[in-house]
Formats: structure tokens, sequence, C-alpha cells
């Protein structure tokens, strides 16, 4: 396969396999063949699911591969053995499955038991074809034994005892029957290229583009990439994905969201290395640097998006107008820095300054002049305290907390890259959309709301929704229920019901791939403390102490994760004080039993002794 085209296929291959895993109603086998009827060969679907989606056609060649004990067509060798069955010759066979927890690659100079001889498969059978077959078994089978030989000298075993076998593996013979294939089939047409999105400069006018955004180690970036991951699946985005986490040691031996994302792994910036200031907003140009300096790419455009956006559809360089020394950005009209000391202070060409941000498309070529500009300004203005004021920065809690903004917008000015601004691109839930505006993101940084529901992303800051089964944001009105007050009105209230269903939804298939147990309980009583944690932060946040609110996330995180262990503490003590309550009545019904059984057994004594007597006194 093409390199382009494994780049295509593989994140479709992944996740059609995990999509064909989760649909059990269809694992008989007379659906999908497999003779277990248990989703075994679901990741094969998965590979050839994901294959017609992205348009690739193969050329299936029958003559490269055969299974031993198969027999082959005639002038064929096969180029692999594929022993994934079982297979014999003669009273001699051989199972993989057999040997699943076999140690014999550390059992010195132990082989699987050897096959008939040559001579002896010559004897065996007649037709040339079936004896082919018989060959090719034996082979499989001896080079299997070869190799555990080679192996075994090569860690230092002693010298295997002579034997026939081990001298035939030794012999000409055998290195005649196991001499290199080569295939003699019909050369594939080097002009015929395959077919998939966009990626293969034989079939495509357009660049190749990579999209990247920042998260930290931590469950409120986890659901956002929930989120962001569902909503790129969906948009038709070109090219691929990687999520740049930034994390400490510390963090990274018990986080247990690697599998939310392609991730590239950067060390977290958000202590400071050299000044020890707490600001986790530098992680994200460090973060691109990092990935810059230690990942080969040969994507021509990047598209860097921050963690907490829903793609509505593709954002590509051609759509709008990105180029070489013109990238493309959304305005972020509160860097008033731009205008005033703080550009001319932080730039040598404050003129250049763009007041931009949130989605940026930029030619690989700038980036790699521009990133360490970023890292370096941002640095700069996050150290310049004495123009932290709002009249300065625009920046409502004058705490330096849009420093990296700025050192986007400083550093874009001090090599002269002058952007290409879209209003259409990005949208904040909550805003009057442009009329005719067909945007292609939601950035859900603000509070936003429709009628008495609101939605803020801080005020789940604490709570890991991602790792509690079924939990979600709290479902926003049906759009049937908004009133006709005008039409900028409903069309901002449908954009926001959007947002909110696009996260609610990505968690529910979240959810749902981690085999999450039906709905019940455990999920109402988990997501309604989750839901109280979250109104607790939204109640007690102090948005200027971003410090102390970070500080505070792992105890909250706890609380919120042990929601469910109650649950079942107090079932086990209802069940165990049902059980004693039963055990007690049973001791209580046994003794009385065995009350009365000794009464009457006195009684029946009593009597018969009476009885005696009276017969005594009779015969006297």
């Amino acid at each position: 396969m093409h390199i382009d085209d494994l780049r295509a296929l593989a994140p479709l291959w992944l996740s059609k396999t995990e999509e064909v895993r989760q649909d059990k109603s269809h694992w008989s086998t007379n659906i999908t063949g497999d003779i277990y009827g248990m989703g075994w060969i679901s990741e094969m679907y998965g590979y050839a699911f994901g294959a017609a989606e992205v348009g690739l056609r193969h050329k299936i060649n029958d003559d490269i591969m055969i299974y031993p004990g198969y027999i082959p067509r005639p002038g064929i060798e096969p180029l692999i053995l594929h022993y994934g069955l079982p297979f014999k010759a003669g009273n001699w066979s051989f199972s993989k499955l057999e040997h699943h927890e076999d140690g014999i690659v550390y059992d010195c100079n132990r082989l699987f038991p050897p096959p008939p001889f040559p001579r002896e498969v010559e004897m065996m059978e007649s037709d040339p074809n079936v004896k082919r077959g018989l060959f090719l078994s034996i082979e499989c089978i001896n080079t299997l034994n070869e190799g555990l030989l080679l192996h075994h000298a090569s860690v230092g075993c002693p010298k295997a005892q002579w034997s026939k076998y081990l001298s035939f593996l030794k012999s000409r013979r055998f290195s005649e029957l196991t001499k290199p294939k080569y295939w003699k089939g019909q050369k594939v047409d080097s002009t015929i290229t395959m077919q998939h999105v966009a990626l293969s400069k034989a079939n495509s006018e357009y660049p190749k583009i990579h999209t990247l955004f920042s998260t930290e180690c931590s469950s409120y970036f986890d659901w956002q990439t929930v989120g962001l991951m569902h909503s790129f699946r969906l948009s038709g985005q070109p090219g691929n994905i990687t999520r740049l986490l930034s994390c400490t040691d510390e963090d990274l031996k018990n986080y247990k969201g690697h599998d939310l994302a392609p991730t590239h792994y950067v060390p977290s910036m958000s202590r400071h290395p050299l000044t020890g200031d707490w600001y986790p907003a530098i992680n994200k140009p460090a973060a691109v640097l990092h990935w810059l300096n230690h990942v080969q790419t040969d994507a021509e455009f990047i598209v860097i998006l921050d963690a907490d956006m829903i793609m509505r559809g593709p954002i590509t360089p051609w759509e709008y107008g990105a180029k070489l020394g013109h990238p493309v950005s959304t305005p972020y009209e509160y860097l008033i820095g731009c205008d005033n000391i703080l550009a001319k202070i932080h730039t040598r060409n404050p003129s250049a300054c763009d007041k931009v941000g949130g989605v940026i498309i930029m030619h690989i070529d700038d980036l790699r002049r521009f990133a360490i500009l970023w890292l370096h300004k941002s640095e700069e203005v996050r150290a310049d305290k004495a123009h932290y004021a709002t009249n300065i920065t625009g920046d409502i809690y004058a705490s330096g907390w849009i420093s990296e903004m700025y050192g986007y917008s400083f550093a874009a000015a001090e090599i002269n890259l002058r952007h290409i601004i879209r209003r259409d691109i990005m949208i904040y839930p909550g805003y009057v959309p442009l009329p005719g505006a067909k945007y292609k993101v939601f950035h859900y940084g603000l509070r936003f709301g429709v009628g008495n529901w609101s939605f803020d992303k801080a005020d789940w800051r604490n709570a890991d929704v991602v790792n509690t089964c079924w939990a979600k944001f709290p479902e926003p009105p049906d759009p049937d229920t908004i009133m006709q007050e005008g039409l900028d009105a409903r069309e901002r209230d449908l954009l926001s019901i959007e947002c909110a269903r696009a996260l609610n939804k990505a968690l529910y298939l979240h959810h749902k791939r981690r085999n999450c147990p039906r709905i019940g309980t455990i999920h109402s009583t988990s997501s309604n403390k989750i839901e109280r944690i979250a109104h607790e932060s939204s109640r007690n946040r102090n948005r200027g102490k971003f410090e102390s609110m970070d500080v505070a996330r792992e105890k909250t995180v706890e609380r919120a994760a042990a929601t469910i262990p109650p649950v079942h503490r107090s079932r086990r003590l209802a069940r165990s004080s049902r059980i004693w309550i039963i055990a007690v009545w049973a001791v209580s019904i046994v003794v009385f039993l065995l009350v009365i059984s000794m009464f009457f057994t006195d009684r029946r004594r009593s009597v018969s002794r009476s009885r005696v007597s009276r017969s005594l006194k009779a015969h006297v």
C-alpha cells in the first residue's frame, strides 16, 4: 500500500473495526461468515469497510499467500505461508492454538514436533498438486523450528544434541526446499493509482493537511477531546489529526485517556521549568514546537484548533485562500494590545500585528519559522506583568492569561505574516450568526444558554464525565420549543443547541464504545453526583484565580470518581441486612421446631412409662 493511502485508511480502519465489533446483532455466522459467531473477524471487516470508505480499490492476487494444508494452484509458488489454521501431513498435525500459552521460545533447544521427512511425503501421495501442498506444510513447520534453533543459539543456549531431524534442518536438501521464492505473477501497471479522499498527489490538485490540537492530562481536557474527535470524524476534514498531550511524568503514570485520540506526548510546561510560573496556556505553542522538532510530516498546511471546539465541516486552505506568507485565522477583536504600547514593546513590526486566534491554517514552512517565536513571545508577554492591565491587554481579569494569544500575534508580526481574517469559519455559541455564514467550528469557550438552560465549560473542570459510564451534560431544550421571537435569535439558539447536542452525542458514543453497562441506577446516581459537583464548581468559581482552580482539580475529580463505590456499598449493606434478617428467622424456626419436638418426645416417653407401670400392676 502507498503511504498516502495508508494515512487515509488507518484512522478509518480503527473506527470501522470498533463499529463492527459493537454491532453484536449482526455477529451471526450466516451474516459475517465467522464460524464462531463471536465478532472475532471484526478487524478484517474494519479493514474492508475502511478501504471502501476512502475509495481504495484492491488488485486481488490469490497466488501470493497460501494456508498450509491447502492445495496450491498448478504452477503457483506462494511467497507467504499463513499458518492460521490447523494442518497435517499423514498422522502428523499442527495447530498454533495448541501452543497459545507455550513458552517454547524460552525453553532451550525445545522444538515443535517434527513433521515427516520429504521422502516420507513422497510416498504419501501420488497426486502431484496434493503432494506439493504437503511439502508446503512441512516447509512451514520446519522453518519455524529452524527459527527456534537460531533463536536459542543467539540467547546462549547450549548446543543441541545431535538428532536425525536436526541434521536434516542443517542439510543441503532442506536449504534447497526453503530457498527464496520469487513472484512470477503479472506485474501491476505502475501508472494505475488508487483513489482516496484528496490525499494522492497523482489524483488531487489539493495540498495535504494535518490538524493539531493541544490538551493536558486531565479529565477536563478528556471530554473536550472526545467532543472534538467525534466531530472531526464527521466533518470530512482531509488528512490526519494529532492531539498534542502535555503531561508531567507523574500525571502520565495515572492518566487513563491514551486511546481518546492519535497522540504526540509533550513534556508539560504548565509550571515553567526556569521561572516556576504557573501558566498552562503556554503548553500550546510549546507543544506545536515539540511536534515540529520530533515528527516528520509531508503535510503542506497545518490546521491548529483548540480542544474546546466542535467541527461542523472541513477547514481547508483552498477554501479560505491560505498560502505561504498568508495564514488564515479568525478575529479576536479583544486583543487591543495590537493597537497600543504592548505591540510597540514586544514586536519590531507593530503595524503587522493581527488580532486573530482560535482557528489557524498555516503553511508548514511558515510554521517552522514561526513556532519558536510563538513560544518566545508568549514567555516575554507573560513576564511583562507591568502591562497586565485590562485597558492595555483587554484581558478582563488583568492576570496575563491571554499572553499566549499575544505571543501568537506578536510572533507573526515579527516575521511579517499577514493573516487572511475570516469571520465565517468560527462562532461562539450564544453569538448571533452573520447572515448566510456557514460556520465550520463551534468554539464553546464562553458561557452560552437558551432560555433557562445554560452551559459553561468551566463548570465541568472538575467532573470526570469520560470515565463515568453514561455521564453527560444537561440536555439543551428541544429546537421545536424555541420561541419565534426573531430570526437572528432563533438561529443563535439553534446553533447553541446543536453544539451542546454534539457534545452529548460524542459522550454517548464514547461510553458505548467502552461497553458501559445498560443505563440504570448507577448511571443516574453518578450523573446526578457529577452534575452537582459541576454546579458547586459554578457557584464557587473565581475566574481570576486560575492556579487555585487547577490545584483543586485533583481533589474534586476524586470526589466525582468516588460516586459509584458508595452506591455499591449501600447495596451491599442493604443486601447483608436482608440476609441477617432471613438467618435470624431461620434459626428461630429451627429452635421452635426443636423445642416442640422435645416436648412431644417427653410426652410420648411419659405415656409409655405410665402404660408399662399399669401393665406391671395388672400382672402382679
